[in-house]
């Protein structure tokens, strides 16, 4: 039962959610540009790779005092600060003249919406019961695949009409939009009474994650939360798009049109995990063995993309990131394995591990692109062998999860 009215936690659930769709956006929309990007700055894969993982190594870098702020202070009082630094990040990367301002400004928008998922999931924590994070959750990845999706086919729409810097003019808008709903409507935050885990001073931001870091349950997640859950957003925000383009043939509206479906997809997979998570839950149905059993239908899936090669579609990577949506679970299950008190830092801390993945595999499947082209392969076998040691560290991490200790958390 929620703790908050239903009308409240209507509210609340929306406002917070408009900013997240709003980061998504942000986050996805350099696969849509990729091709304007990389004609007008000479971007190689692996620059191109760097300047979309640029927004996630800005994330990553915020997570463990993220985590501790939100404990601290609340969702509301750091989402707001938060998003002031994605305002600045926008307008940043609208003026800039060259890759590194590309870049640093990328970095700075990362940063700034780095609390658009955390500060919600710590609310909910406190706010919701059990069976609604399960439900909350989802949803909040349903709205972020809206985001996603007004990045593609929208994007590839509006930049002939106004060109791609006035886009980021239009998206400092709208976050500066959002901020307004979020002051207005999302409560003050309780501090409940300090824990163990609560030190004064610069060495409180990082007091805690021992503690977390330990856990075997979180342990036995990261792996998993690297490269299959960090490496599928990789995919989603960057690389299908280059795929499409350059081994399946497709021209940038077609390109932008594939991504469209593809998160059309992801949403309809959110969405049926908000409604069938409560009532898995009710039924002792543990989020461990969708993950364990549902994730390697995503190996088989990418595999078959890697054969196919050209005749690999919008539809085959549709259906290799709706089935890695399994691992969307491990994010609420994570927050109920600690108490209330740690749940930002638990939060936090398995986000950072996520987008340190999406850094990685974005950078480091561009790197392999280059090199293996550098070595001689064809720009088809380049993707496919880059793919293919992907997948490996995806099947991988999968046999971590079952090799790690025995552990006993929450859902």
């Amino acid at each position: 039962m929620s703790l908050l009215s239903r009308p409240m936690a209507i509210a609340v659930f929306l406002s917070l959610a408009l900013a997240y769709f709003f980061s998504t956006l942000v986050r996805a929309i350099t696969a849509t540009l990729s091709p304007t990007l990389s004609a007008e700055f000479g971007l190689h894969a692996g620059s191109l790779g760097l300047l979309a993982g640029g927004y996630f190594l800005g994330f990553a870098f915020t997570q463990l005092p993220l985590g501790t702020w939100l404990d601290r202070y609340g969702p509301k009082r750091v989402v707001l600060c938060f998003l002031m630094v994605a305002v600045a990040g926008s307008l940043a990367f609208s003026a800039a003249t060259g890759f590194t301002q590309l870049l640093a400004a990328r970095v700075l928008m990362g940063i700034g919406v780095s609390a658009c998922l955390m500060a919600p999931l710590t609310g909910y924590r406190r706010w919701f019961s059990a069976d609604q994070q399960l439900r909350a959750n989802s949803w909040m990845l349903m709205t972020g695949s809206f985001g996603t999706l007004a990045s593609t086919l929208p994007v590839q729409w509006l930049v002939p009409l106004t060109g791609w810097r006035p886009m980021f003019w239009m998206l400092a808008g709208l976050l500066l939009l959002s901020m307004a709903a979020i002051a207005l409507i999302v409560p003050a935050w309780q501090r409940q009474p300090p824990s163990d885990a609560d030190v004064p001073g610069w060495r409180g931001l990082f007091a805690g994650y021992g503690t977390i870091w330990r856990h075997p349950y979180f342990v036995k997640l990261m792996p998993l939360g690297f490269f299959s859950y960090g490496g599928m957003l990789a995919m989603q925000t960057l690389w299908v798009g280059p795929w499409l383009i350059q081994v399946s043939g497709r021209d940038p509206v077609g390109a932008a049109t594939g991504l469209f479906w593809l998160n059309i997809g992801m949403l309809s997979a959110f969405w049926a995990w908000g409604l069938v998570t409560p009532w898995l839950a009710r039924r002792g149905v543990r989020t461990d063995r969708l993950i364990g059993w549902g994730v390697p239908l995503s190996f088989l899936l990418l595999a078959s993309i890697i054969v196919l090669g050209p005749r690999a579609g919008a539809l085959h990577w549709t259906l290799y990131c709706m089935s890695c949506t399994f691992i969307s679970l491990s994010q609420p299950a994570v927050a109920m394995a600690f108490p209330p008190a740690l749940a930002g830092r638990a939060l936090s801390a398995f986000n950072l591990v996520i987008f340190a993945g999406v850094f990685v595999v974005q950078w480091g499947v561009g790197l392999a692109i280059d090199g293996f082209q550098a070595a001689g392969l064809s720009t088809l076998d380049a993707f496919r062998a880059a793919m293919g040691v992907f997948l490996a560290c995806c099947v991988a991490s999968w046999a971590w999860l079952f090799a790690a200790p025995p552990h006993n958390p929450g859902p």
